[in-house]
Parts: structure tokens; C-alpha cells; sequence
């Protein structure tokens, strides 16, 4: 596809000099920015999905039982003797 942008002058001031010090042409380091740029936003939106899923799982006693597990792995896997979350701060700090 063929594409005839209008540019503002920073952007194509951007875009020579990446051009020049990559060695490539313009066209190449806009098609190769615009994909990274694609790429990410893809990557962003499986993560925010994958997020949004956990949030919506509706089984509240396997994320209570996660949660408990994780809490005590953190704490039993500490150089410290302190509690990272002592019991008698549930529902205050944490």
C-alpha cells in the first residue's frame, strides 16, 4: 500500500536524522518505526486483556487461595525475620 503523509517539519527532521544515522532511507525507518509502534500496542493490548480476564474471573475462592499463597511465599522467602504482611495489620495495611 501507498501512503502520502503530510508531515510537521520535527517529525521529518526526526526522520532524516534516524535515516541518516541508521544509513537507511526515510522510507525504510518510518516503515520500521511504524511497525514497532504497531508491535507494541499489540503486545499492550494482550496484556491489558489478560489482565481484564483475571479481573472478571468470578471464581472469588481461587483468587482468595492465589492471594493467601502469595502472601505467605513473600513472606517465608524474606532475608528479614519481619513479616512483610503481619497478620496484625490484615485489613489495615494490606
Amino acid at each position: 500500500m501507498t501512503l502520502t503523509l503530510n508531515l510537521p517539519s520535527e517529525v521529518e527532521e526526526y526522520l532524516l536524522q534516524e535515516a541518516n544515522q541508521k544509513g537507511l532511507s526515510i522510507e525504510s525507518v518510518t516503515l520500521e518505526l511504524l511497525t514497532s509502534s504497531i508491535l507494541l500496542r499489540q503486545k499492550q493490548s494482550k496484556a491489558v486483556n489478560l489482565i481484564q480476564s483475571w479481573i472478571d474471573d468470578e471464581d472469588i475462592e481461587e483468587q482468595q487461595e492465589t492471594g493467601q499463597y502469595l502472601i505467605s511465599a513473600l513472606d517465608n522467602d524474606r532475608l528479614s525475620d519481619r513479616k512483610l504482611f503481619p497478620v496484625e495489620m490484615k485489613g489495615i495495611t494490606w
